[in-house]
């Protein structure tokens, strides 16, 4: 049998079992993981400065699965293609973790692989999830994979076809950028961050992160899937060290089988419907209400509309088309203007906020149309599903999906939309242009 010893232990994370325990033991305290994924990205830096957050990542990862691919840049050896190993075991502290040989070579009929044990000899982005593994999954086996000069597009094909298994999971090992001063390193890691959120890795950079190639593959699987990344936290080495001179930036999210809207919707409703309650008591000058606690994925920038009502009539509606802010801080401000800044209300009062009812449309991102005619404009407009954007010079109007329970006839809904944006119902002109986006409600 064919052991592959331990390397980093001692120095990335303790070699002692009682000491990893007890390490794992305090990353727990407070996570309540919502969601069982069978994909994670997660950071492979010392336990000290992103073990944390890694260990999140893994409680989100579903304990039903019996193989776990790990996906994983080569540090110390060039490779072309991908490197896999015929080793029977990887030893941990814990335990050691079997290697399904049988996947092992499976895999590589999909990738051009190559058997180069010498690989993975010092291989941290590998060796350092192991023990998270054996403790979070301690029945499973692994099948571990680095990769070198490869086209990440290799590794979408064969996710998947891997990933139709059920018993099949995931880690894509990655650090985000790399020694550039905390400030730099910051914007650099939150602009990685809405790429991967935004499922958009069209102009990803190596730079951006380490294990660039696994994550690229990652989302774009995402993408042509319908899934969505939904991010668990993001740091940088200066949070243990304090040197804020040259930092390494980590981030880590799970795979979530549908849209984030709906995800927020499932899990949160109740905490943005009381952000939203609150952001107009502070303008009532009923106290000062921080928001604390906020779950990272409202953090993640979002666009929403704030509709207020009462006894079933408008009593103001006021929201952002595109996601341009946290979208704790778009629920926040907006409710505030909903209630205090329509144009079309007098301010809320005291007595009007016992019976106001406050409900909120988490948007996606708008798609453009391509329309040669109106009539062409209305065949691709879908009635109650599609909210509409018109714009043309300083003419812009929205109207939510809701509406169309007011006005339920295309023409109907197009000609106030006109009018919304101050243009005639028989308004005719080659530059107007339309997009439509769709809305996750979340009721009071």
């Amino acid at each position: 049998m064919k052991i592959k010893s331990t390397y980093c232990a001692g120095s990335f994370y303790p070699a002692e079992e009682k000491e990893i325990i007890d390490l794992f033991n305090s990353f727990s305290n407070g996570i309540e993981a919502n969601y069982n994924s069978r994909m994670i990205i997660v950071p492979h830096a010392g336990y000290v400065y992103s073990g944390a957050l890694a260990y999140k990542g893994f409680c989100y990862l579903d304990k039903n699965v019996k193989n776990i691919y790990i996906i994983a840049p080569a540090h110390y050896q060039r490779i072309y293609g991908c490197a896999i190993c015929d080793y029977d075991e990887f030893e941990t502290p814990l335990g050691n973790i079997k290697v399904n040989q049988q996947a092992n070579l499976d895999f590589a009929k999909f990738c051009e692989c190559s058997i180069i044990n010498n690989a993975f000899e010092k291989e941290h982005s590998i060796e350092v999830q192991l023990p998270f593994i054996k403790y979070l999954l301690p029945d499973t086996q692994i099948i571990p994979i680095l990769y070198g000069c490869e086209n990440f597009k290799n590794l979408v094909n064969t996710i998947k076809t891997l990933y139709e298994n059920n018993e099949n999971a995931f880690i894509i090992s990655s650090d985000l950028s790399h020694f550039y001063p905390e400030k730099d390193a910051t914007k650099i890691d939150y602009y990685s961050a809405q790429m991967i959120e935004n499922k958009n890795i069209q102009n990803f950079e190596v730079e951006q992160a380490c294990g660039a190639v696994g994550i690229c593959a990652a989302v774009e699987f995402a993408k042509e899937t319908n899934q969505t990344f939904i991010r668990l936290g993001l740091t940088n080495s200066a949070h243990t060290t304090g040197d804020s001179s040259k930092v390494v930036g980590y981030g880590c999210w799970f795979l979530y089988e549908g849209e984030k809207n709906q995800y927020i919707k499932k899990h949160y409703s109740k905490f943005l419907i009381k952000t939203a309650k609150s952001s107009i008591q502070s303008g009532l000058q009923l106290g000062s209400y921080p928001l604390e606690n906020i779950p990272c994925v409202l953090k993640e920038n979002g666009a929403s509309f704030v509709t207020l009502q009462i006894n079933q009539n408008l009593r103001g509606c006021i929201g952002s088309i595109i996601a341009h802010r946290p979208l704790i801080d778009d629920i926040y401000k907006n409710s505030h203007s909903a209630a205090f800044n329509d144009p079309r209300f007098l301010p809320l009062s005291l007595e009007e906020f016992q019976d106001v009812k406050i409900n909120i449309s988490l948007l996606n991102s708008p798609q453009r149309i391509d329309f040669k005619n109106e009539n062409e404009l209305l065949e691709k407009i879908t009635p109650y599903k599609d909210g509409v954007i018109i714009k043309d010079g300083n003419h812009q109007a929205v109207f939510l999906p809701i509406v169309w329970e007011q006005l339920p006839q295309k023409r109907q809904f197009l000609d106030a939309l006109k009018n919304k944006a101050g243009m005639p119902a028989n308004y005719n002109s080659k530059t107007m242009e339309a997009f439509i986006f769709q809305t996750t409600y979340i009721q009071e």
